[in-house]
């Protein structure tokens, strides 16, 4: 593979990846605004979020059978014109349900996108690549939290906020040009794979049976639980709790992303001296001891907005080192049932995300409680998965090499 068709693919897959996080961040700065134009509460707008993220949970394992069935490209072209044609029902949304409805099949559309790319790095590069190419992308995915916050406080300042919506859309279908001229289709189809219900489940027993899979696609998903906990409670923290306006909001969103899109890129270097395992091991004991520090401080009121800035910036390094090496080793194993494999383990995150920013919602304290009480929550749980299922993984591959190592 020349390094120009290695540096379009990366873009194209990061594309497609960023597309359903970027549709989360450009909208949270427009809340107030939204609320203000559908006479609601920014709480009950809110919703729309948490649909959202159903519709990602419930699409993971749509997409999955389908790209194992009909190739790669055929699903994504659905789910990509699903997105546009949502969107465009988002832009002319004239009440909370429609949009709440309309944010669900949006996202059921746009999960299409995450899963494709996440088979097809299974299907392009070798497995020894797959921990380094996956931090690349998310190189790519890290431009959503930079640029989408900032983009959408200026719209929100500058124009309504139906606007945001609009530009989804654009970026959408110039996304959906990209798939169809410039990515080639990694996976011939399968006929004798059934869209049956029940070989459908056989076929995600068989990935859940592996405990490789299971103890790293789990373990990860809590891991980036904390992701969502961030997402999910930052308005709150920064504007309500420490009255910045929403242009500086943007800024210190897109701040903080430097903490994740940085620590994917030294998890790039990391992997050339130290096996994925190891790595993991590590990050996630890190994770665990910053989140536990937020939380005591937190309730304690110990930080003020730059310590605040500073735990989350903590945690998102780890998340952004241990993301990566969790993915590729979750999908190791698997060549034939890449695809289902990549839709269950991006179901759990988003599932595994969706109760975190339920979490978020049921501890009612104007503070940073609540964010540092599902950073720790996750991150403990993602430590006790790992140190518990690692015991079960008798063959294990080894994602910095196709090698099945014996235990």
């Amino acid at each position: 593979m020349t390094k120009k068709r290695y540096f379009f693919l990366i873009i194209i897959l990061g594309s497609l990846t960023a597309l359903a996080p970027f549709s989360i961040d450009m909208y949270l700065p427009g809340f107030k605004a939204i609320a203000k134009y559908l006479h609601t509460s920014t709480d009950e707008v809110a919703l729309s979020l948490s649909s959202f993220f159903i519709g990602i949970s419930a699409g993971q394992l749509l997409y999955g059978p389908l790209l194992d069935r009909f190739g790669r490209k055929k699903p994504l072209y659905f789910g990509l014109c699903l997105y546009i044609l949502t969107s465009i029902g988002c832009f002319f949304s004239s009440s909370l349900e429609m949009l709440i409805v309309m944010r669900f099949f949006q996202a059921l559309g746009g999960c299409a996108a995450s899963v494709a790319a996440m088979a097809m790095v299974r299907d392009l590069f070798p497995v020894e690549d797959n921990a380094k190419v996956f931090a690349l992308l998310i190189l790519v995915l890290g431009a959503s939290p930079m640029l989408a916050p900032t983009a959408g406080s200026y719209i929100t300042a500058n124009f309504e906020w139906q606007v945001i919506f609009l530009i989804l859309t654009i970026m959408a279908v110039l996304i959906l040009l990209a798939v169809i001229f410039f990515l080639p289709e990694s996976y011939e189809p399968d006929p004798s794979y059934s869209l049956k219900p029940l070989p459908i489940i056989t076929h995600f027993i068989t990935v859940l049976k592996d405990p490789q899979f299971f103890t790293y696609a789990i373990s990860g998903a809590f891991v980036f639980a904390g992701l969502f906990a961030y997402v999910s409670s930052s308005p709150i923290v920064f504007i309500e709790v420490f009255k910045v306006s929403e242009k500086n909001f943007g800024w210190i969103f897109a701040g903080l992303s430097v903490g994740f899109i940085g620590s994917s890129q030294v998890n790039s270097q990391l992997v050339k001296h130290y096996k994925s395992e190891q790595i993991v091991n590590v990050t996630m004991f890190c994770m665990v001891i910053i989140s536990a520090i937020f939380l005591i401080g937190s309730f304690n009121g110990w930080f003020g907005m730059a310590g605040t800035i500073a735990m989350i910036f903590g945690v998102l390094c780890c998340v952004g080192i241990c993301s990566p090496n969790t993915s590729a080793l979750s999908l190791a194993p698997f060549t034939k049932n890449a695809g289902s494999a990549s839709a269950l383990m991006g179901a759990f995150q988003m599932a595994i995300g969706s109760l975190a920013s339920v979490g978020i919602t049921l501890i009612k304290s104007q503070t940073t409680l609540p964010m540092a009480a599902v950073m720790a929550a996750s991150s403990l749980i993602a430590f006790c998965v790992l140190f518990i299922g690692k015991r079960f993984i008798k063959h294990k591959v080894d994602a910095n090499s196709d090698v099945v190592v014996m235990h």
